[in-house]
């Protein structure tokens, strides 16, 4: 399988954030994690960007912390660049670290499909829900169902989480030297 299982332990990383540092996956020491795949160009990401925000901060005192990671090639998006997240956080000021998968490793070990595509996991670090966030992330005023809140809420509460995937929804992944809409053969939509 492409994408990262339920019950798999979170792959390890050290990328560059836009705060110039770089940031290691054992510096994030929440009780719980959320890790998504994201981007600047996206009208999936940037319709859903406020309710991902909301989200992120309804859950921190409730120790979820959450990770944005940018593997989009900038050959195919330049907007996807460096510069344009650090100039992007400066603006939005969002309540995450945004780290540059520039070498598009992390999105591989992670098995990212499409953008934004979040993966959330336990205190022990082991994948309990991968997919979308909301339902309609191009239109969010047609949101019907927040999965991840759904997902978060069970997981703070000790609970079971009862819907574990979601097929994401959004771009897929922008790969170095590949067509726009290349998806690597392996890559199908969760279900």
């Amino acid at each position: 399988m492409f994408t990262l299982q339920i019950g798999q332990k979170a792959p390890s990383f050290q990328l560059k954030g836009t705060d110039g540092n770089m940031h290691s996956f054992e510096d994030f020491t929440a009780p719980f994690l959320v890790i998504f795949f994201t981007c600047n160009h996206c009208p999936y990401v940037k319709n859903s960007n406020h309710i991902t925000k909301q989200t992120a901060e309804k859950f921190k005192e409730k120790g979820v912390e959450f990770v944005a990671i940018n593997s989009n090639s900038t050959t195919t998006y330049p907007e996807d660049s460096y510069s344009k997240m650090v100039d992007l956080m400066k603006t939005e000021m969002f309540p995450w670290v945004y780290l540059h998968d520039e070498s598009q490793q992390i999105a591989i070990a992670y098995g990212a499909l499409r953008t934004p595509h979040f993966y959330v996991f336990n205190k022990d670090r082991h994948l309990v829900y991968t997919g979308r966030a909301i339902d309609t992330p191009r239109d969010p005023s047609k949101m019907t169902v927040n999965n991840l809140e759904n997902a978060l809420n069970e997981l703070v509460n000790n609970k079971p989480v009862t819907v574990p995937i979601t097929n994401p929804i959004g771009c897929n992944v922008k790969w170095e030297g590949k067509d726009a809409h290349w998806m690597p053969p392996e890559a199908c939509d969760l279900k």
